[in-house]
């Protein structure tokens, strides 16, 4: 691009407009948000829990485990970037396994990892309130939930009456309940208990749940479901067959985990193959319920062995010891830049500042966003990364410099200048970027982080060096201080030897006009 069409005031204002867009999301006193960095568990801690396989289950086989593995690894990671573990101990009925996630409340993480996330639609048979049924005769004791039979019979009716679904222990379902067999259970919340016909359509036919606001009435939050061909088919013949029904067989009960989370009345036939879960969600437990059920259901049922909270791995004296000598290499970085460049050097330490805050509100950003978790590792990607900028500016003076040594004015030298360098600073980010993006797609665990960090601020350097190095020196370029090259500019023609080979080439000029003579 020419000289004359470049604008660089515009430029920095644009720049300038987005730093300050960024600002106040980052700041914004209604955000209810933190507005520091989200940390990993060797910075903060966080929350441990050790899952073990429920009793009964049959023999357990490796490929199971390693299939439950990989679900609640996607089922955490669906928490974002949050670098948590998730290991086995063990094999076989015996195994263990530990999820480990920073930062997350102990309730939460347990209905995310241990939740089997089975769910079976019912029609209802019979609905009435959680308490039990006083009924003539020989008194009856609730069985556990969920209590089933292959048929709907006077044994089952007389369960359904004597459970009391009021009862915090007894509204516990020990297992997924059998989707070929008449089930009575309560709902989550207590205040109602259902008999149920056999499963009309298995969870295991959705291909996608997502958590949204209610478009319209009180705005509630609700999970929608997507389901496949079969689950479609299936779910309009009995939504079809129950529309006309009295109250309350004309309902169509969502089960999970032996549990009914809603029963709405079916009032038309659906047929688009969607539908949709509602009972008082927060966006949080909306959110969670449609991450488990959108990664299916775990093969193997999981009782909580144990609950800890893990602590920082990484002492705070480590932690400070590194954050000490990143401070330290940036010092020296800056002063680096100071002496070799002076007044040109104040412009990388502004570029540098620029990146910083780039950065750190990135990481705050994404940590709000898509759970974004800062470790050490991540620390130490950020590190790197002030090497790689600094470079860039590097790169960049020292063009200016052989430019202004080949006698071009200030202003020519920076144009020229940059063509020269844009293309060796975008290698070299390309060269960072690739290297991070192989090394987080191949690896697990803390270097994901650092790859993520080192890819995400090699991006910044690029906004920087475009954004704001470039437009800054256009700018200072035409200021008299730099355009006569004074001796603390940093691109004195003397200094560069610019200058004094100008002298002697007037010198060999004016002996060979003097010899001719």
């Amino acid at each position: 691009m020419a000289a004359s069409a470049y604008r660089p005031a515009r430029t920095l204002g644009i720049l300038i407009a987005i730093l300050f867009a960024l600002a106040v999301w980052w700041l914004w006193p209604f955000a209810n948000a933190s507005i520091t960095p989200n940390l990993g568990l060797d910075l903060r801690g966080g929350t441990s829990v050790t899952l073990k396989p429920q009793v009964g289950q049959g023999e357990i086989t490796d490929d199971q485990l390693n299939q439950a593995v990989a679900i609640i690894r996607q089922r955490v990671n669906s928490l974002g970037v949050a670098e948590a573990e998730v290991t086995t101990q063990g094999s076989g009925a015996n195994a263990l396994v530990v999820v480990s996630i920073p930062g997350v409340t102990q309730k939460r993480i347990v209905g995310l990892v241990g939740q089997t996330a089975q769910l079976n639609f019912r029609p209802v048979i019979q609905e009435t309130a959680g308490t039990s049924i006083k009924v003539k005769g020989k008194a009856v004791k609730s069985k556990p939930l969920p209590i089933q039979s292959p048929t709907f019979d006077a044994a089952l009716e007389a369960q359904f009456a004597a459970l009391d679904c009021t009862n915090d222990k007894t509204r516990v379902s020990t297992k997924p309940d059998d989707p070929k067999q008449f089930l009575v259970t309560c709902s989550q919340s207590g205040d109602a208990k259902y008999s149920l016909d056999k499963t009309a359509v298995q969870g295991e036919t959705i291909k996608n749940a997502s958590a949204t606001l209610r478009s319209q009435g009180v705005g509630e939050w609700i999970v929608n479901l997507e389901f496949d061909g079969k689950g479609t088919k299936a779910f309009a013949e009995t939504t079809q067959a129950l529309v006309g029904k009295k109250t309350p067989q004309n309902q169509f009960a969502i089960v999970l985990d032996g549990l009914v989370v809603s029963a709405p009345a079916v009032n038309e036939a659906i047929t688009g193959g969607k539908a949709e879960i509602s009972g008082n969600f927060t966006q949080q437990s909306a959110q969670d319920l449609a991450n488990v059920l959108k990664f299916g259901a775990l093969p193997v049922a999981f009782d909580i062995a144990q609950i800890d909270s893990v602590s920082a791995t990484l002492g705070a004296d480590q932690l400070t010891a590194g954050l000490i000598a990143g401070g330290l290499g940036l010092l020296l970085v800056i002063l680096y830049l100071l002496v070799y460049y002076r007044a040109l050097g104040l412009v990388s330490v502004a570029s540098l500042l620029v990146a910083a805050y780039l950065a750190y509100v990135s990481f705050v950003l994404l940590g709000r966003t898509i759970g974004f978790t800062l470790t050490l590792a991540g620390v130490a990607g950020a590190i790197v990364a002030i090497g790689i900028t600094a470079d860039s500016f590097i790169v960049y003076f020292e063009r200016i410099r052989d430019e202004v040594r080949d006698n071009k004015s200030l202003r020519v030298a920076a144009e020229s200048g940059w063509l020269r360098a844009r293309r060796t600073i975008l290698a070299a980010d390309f060269v960072s970027l690739l290297a991070a993006g192989v090394l987080y797609f191949v690896s697990v665990g803390n270097v994901r982080g650092f790859a993520f960090v080192l890819g995400l601020t090699t991006i910044i350097d690029i906004v920087v060096v475009f954004f704001f190095t470039r437009p800054l020196i256009a700018i200072l370029v035409n200021k008299s201080f730099f355009a006569r090259g004074g001796r603390f500019s940093g691109v004195d023609p003397v200094r560069l030897g610019a200058a004094s080979a100008q002298v002697e080439n007037t010198k060999v000029t004016a002996t060979a006009t003097s010899e001719e003579s």
